[in-house]
């Protein structure tokens, strides 16, 4: 199975990130966690990107806020999947970094996720691989048909209590 890589622009971040981390550990698909600035270490950033389809990774996921260039920097450097995460920060809420993500030039595709939405970026990621991976597909099917029998059951509590 291919990786998934996740990249943070600073090590603050790895509270968000680490919610993607622990999903993809979860489903037990492979992942490599890096700290890589678009601004501070660029070629560093882009030796990475440009390197990551030899070096076995199948996508990746970029989070970063406040300017939140990290994914598009990635993205320019690679034609595998990139999920930007827009950090929430305290200057804007992380309505900048969302913006920044989802805004890409035609031609430099990034796909981007909720602020702070790193679990639904790993599931992304997996839905990504999962194209070609009936197992991963299967465990993915699982989730789902867990996390809606979960919601079921609270309905029935709620109509137990409201409704009679």
């Amino acid at each position: 199975m291919k990786k998934v890589a996740v990249i943070m622009g600073s090590d603050s971040d790895l509270p968000v990130v680490e919610k993607a981390v622990d999903t993809l550990r979860q489903f037990d698909v492979p992942c490599e966690v890096h700290v890589y600035s678009a601004h501070r270490t660029p070629e560093e950033a882009r030796a990475f990107a440009a390197a990551a389809r030899d070096n076995g990774i199948g996508v990746i996921i970029a989070a970063a806020g406040k300017a939140a260039h990290l994914a598009g920097a990635i993205a320019a450097n690679t034609t595998l999947p990139v999920i930007g995460i827009p950090i929430k920060s305290s200057t804007l809420d992380g309505i900048d970094a969302l913006l920044s993500t989802v805004q890409m030039p035609s031609g430099i595709p990034v796909a981007t996720v909720a602020i702070d939405g790193a679990v639904n970026a790993a599931l992304l990621s997996m839905e990504i691989l999962a194209v070609e991976d009936e197992d991963l597909s299967r465990r993915l099917q699982d989730k789902r048909r867990a996390d809606s029998a979960a919601v079921l059951a609270k309905n029935a509590a709620v109509e137990a209590k409201f409704n009679g």
